[in-house]
């Protein structure tokens, strides 16, 4: 490895052109990069939901529907709104009063709880549904969104899933650019304190900006990430990759003592030292990051490569353009030059391994109520309902509920050629189930006072294509809720009666999936997460007994991080319990593996158990400390400052995660060490020192 530090040191000047050079492609990917806001896009492609949107989009030209509050207007005004709706691009119908007769016919010849679903007289409100034929996310949908709004100031109000995506669109946009800024902001200011030169920091964070920069921009061979993925990319890789910059700083100042006056060879050899540790370590982040590509639910395929290629690219700019920087900048850095004001923590490993009985009991103490916490912890799957109160969607659900009691909506479709007796028995028992407003179909639409004659052609193929007819039916309970999931049960019971091809979808069903399917993920990449990086650490440290240790430490601080929300009442995201811990678990363990190769050095030396345990903890616990104070800061920042809660909890997490890993591998694994001395130097490689390997040798 000495050659390519010598390498990356001779080249220096053109590593730092290539890399400038390399971002203007990577700034035009990244530019060029669709970004998918609608979660629900991800679940897989063969479930029924995803099949029946796929037919409802094919068959009947529609991806997408809305439902449009309209409050304050005149009837002939809400006439002409409607007109208006039906012109804006990729709309293809709404559904209204008007829609079944001319508007000349009074709305009491419509049945009575059709008339009470589009309107609200009490409220002077009515309610129209708008279908598009584009998919629920598509850039078209969300366009035509936002056009409708246009239409009128806050007397329509668009909700559906559609009106959502199009919100979090609008609130990422407006936020994207400061979750970077306050995270490398915050970074730097930790750095400032943390390290000996003012300068360093900013070299720390153009070169992993850079990185950051060709990770986005590789983007553009997936074609589109996931609005979350575009959230937490730049935050994470931040986070999870200073410590590699921070490790390089530390050697080259190690080597500047070992080589006085020759900067360029103390730098050759820090890279060397960089690599053979940094490889190591980061191979686990990135199995981290690669477990959640197990998840049948794409976001982790998506956010999981993403991640992966953010590490690689983190650590070739660590030890390519971090020490060319540091060279080409060696005047300004020695200028910069300051006593660092963090003091230092290296002297705490005599009074843990003195006290680390103490801190063995904390563990099982503490490992219960974690356990208890971490399968106990409340999680949501209703995105909207988290979002804030001034977004127009969020404020035309609560209308939809107010004024018309209305929650989600679901579509069946079934097969048209179901006679006339069987469809209306099928509606009759819709109609039954509880929570079930209203159910709007060609059948339904027709009471004994409108002639069928009176419904247009138009009207009916839109609701029967001669293969599949389409019913919307109008629930009372809200997404995600216990009350939904049980009426989509029913719901679903009902329609394969008369038609085993029925299907049911909508965002409702489809979050019922994201349930089922989430929770099965969540076993599977945790499960996932934990052999690879067993395995891993079990290759690198070349032991049986330490990848038990470093494994079950770093899960301890995992079960207390994701405990804490059960005990403090706090409702979680569903994609929480399935990515912090293999994050946590993938980016954190780089603390536990670099005091493990500390005291398996230690120990190798010749020095005893408690020497060995105290002088890996003294020489480690800075950088550990420095590295889980910047992750600390990055995420910590940009929780406190999204608005969208699912990435404010996520970062949040993150960031308490970080210190909680730091206390667990200062305080709890030096006492597994010391409890676990001689199991460990039996059952790994390179831990006796060379007289005993001699002994040993000749006694053969």
């Amino acid at each position: 490895m000495i050659q390519f530090g010598k390498g990356v040191v001779r080249f220096r000047i053109p590593i730092l052109m290539l890399s400038l050079l390399l971002l203007v492609p990577s700034v035009a990917g990244y530019l060029n990069t669709r970004i998918n806001y609608d979660i629900l896009s991800y679940l897989p492609e063969d479930i029924e939901t995803m099949k029946g949107q796929d037919i409802l989009l094919d068959e009947f030209g529609t991806g997408a529907f809305s439902v449009a509050v309209v409050e304050g207007m005149k009837q002939k005004d809400a006439a002409a709104l409607k007109r208006e709706i039906e012109q804006v691009s990729h709309v293809k119908a709404v559904l209204w009063q008007d829609s079944l007769a001319d508007i000349s016919v009074p709305l009491e010849l419509l049945p009575e709880d059709m008339e009470e679903l589009f309107e609200n007289k009490e409220k002077n409100a009515t309610l129209m549904i708008v279908m598009l034929d584009t998919s629920m996310s598509a850039d078209e949908t969300l366009d035509a969104v936002e056009e409708i709004r246009s239409l009128t100031k806050q007397q329509c109000l668009l909700s559906g899933m559609s009106a959502v995506v199009a919100d979090i669109k609008k609130i990422c946009n407006s936020e994207a650019v400061m979750y970077v800024a306050i995270a490398a902001g915050l970074s730097a200011l930790v750095l400032a304190l943390a390290m000996d030169s003012f300068l360093i920091p900013v070299l720390f964070l153009l070169s992993i900006g850079m990185a950051i920069i060709y990770n986005l921009g590789t983007n553009f061979v997936a074609g589109e990430i996931s609005f979350i993925t575009q959230a937490l990319a730049a935050v994470l890789q931040l986070a999870v990759t200073m410590d590699y910059s921070i490790f390089l700083w530390h050697s080259y100042q190690e080597n500047q003592e070992r080589f006085p006056g020759d900067k360029k060879r103390a730098m050759a050899h820090a890279v060397s030292n960089t690599v053979s540790s940094v490889v190591g370590s980061s191979i686990t982040t990135v199995a981290g990051f690669l477990a959640m590509c197990f998840m049948t639910f794409t976001l982790g395929l998506d956010l999981g490569i993403v991640m992966a290629k953010g590490v690689v690219f983190g650590v070739i700019g660590c030890v390519t353009i971090l020490p060319s920087m540091i060279l080409v900048f060696d005047r300004a850095v020695e200028k910069t030059r300051h006593r660092a004001l963090i003091p230092d923590l290296g002297v705490i490993g005599d009074f843990v391994t003195k006290k680390y009985v103490v801190f063995a009991v904390l563990f099982l103490v503490i490992l219960g109520p974690a356990v208890y916490g971490y399968t106990h912890n409340e999680v949501y799957y209703d995105l909207a309902g988290t979002l804030p109160e001034h977004l127009e969607s969020v404020m035309a659900n609560t209308k939809l509920e107010e004024q018309f009691h209305m929650g989600a909506t679901h579509v069946v479709i079934a097969d048209s050629s179901l006679d006339s007796r069987q469809a209306g028995n099928m509606l009759r028992e819709l109609k039954e189930v509880g929570g079930i407003r209203q159910v709007i179909g060609i059948d339904s639409l027709l009471g004994p006072a409108v002639p069928q004659e009176l419904v247009p052609d138009s009207y009916k193929e839109k609701l029967d294509n001669g293969t599949y007819q389409m019913m919307f039916l109008v629930s009372e309970y809200k997404t995600a809720s216990d009350e939904v999931n049980a009426q989509c049960d029913e719901i679903k019971r009902i329609i394969k009666q008369y038609d085993p091809s029925a299907m049911l979808i909508g965002e409702a069903p489809c979050t019922q999936d994201l349930i089922t399917i989430t929770d099965r993920d969540f076993k599977t990449v945790s499960t996932v997460s934990i052999v690879l990086i067993f395995v891993i650490i079990a290759v690198v440290l070349k032991s049986i007994s330490l990848p038990v240790i470093l494994v079950a430490v770093i899960e301890f601080a995992i079960f207390i991080n994701m405990g804490i929300p059960a005990y403090t009442g706090t409702v979680l995201p569903f994609i929480a319990s399935i990515v912090i811990g293999t994050i946590q678990l993938g980016a954190t363990v780089d603390y536990a593996i670099l005091m493990t190769n500390k005291y398996k050095k230690a120990r190798y030396q010749g020095m005893g158990k408690q020497q060995s345990v105290s002088t890996a903890l003294n020489s480690s616990l800075q950088s550990v400390f420095v590295s889980a104070l910047s992750f600390f800061a990055a995420t910590f920042g940009v929780g406190l400052y999204s608005s969208i809660d699912m990435i404010s909890a996520l970062c949040v997490l993150l960031a308490r995660g970080a210190v909680i890993s730091f206390l667990v591998v200062a305080f709890i694994l030096p006492a597994m060490f010391m409890m676990f001395d001689k199991a460990i130097c039996k059952t790994s490689m390179g831990f006796l020192n060379r007289e005993k390997q001699i002994k040993a040798e000749l006694a053969r």
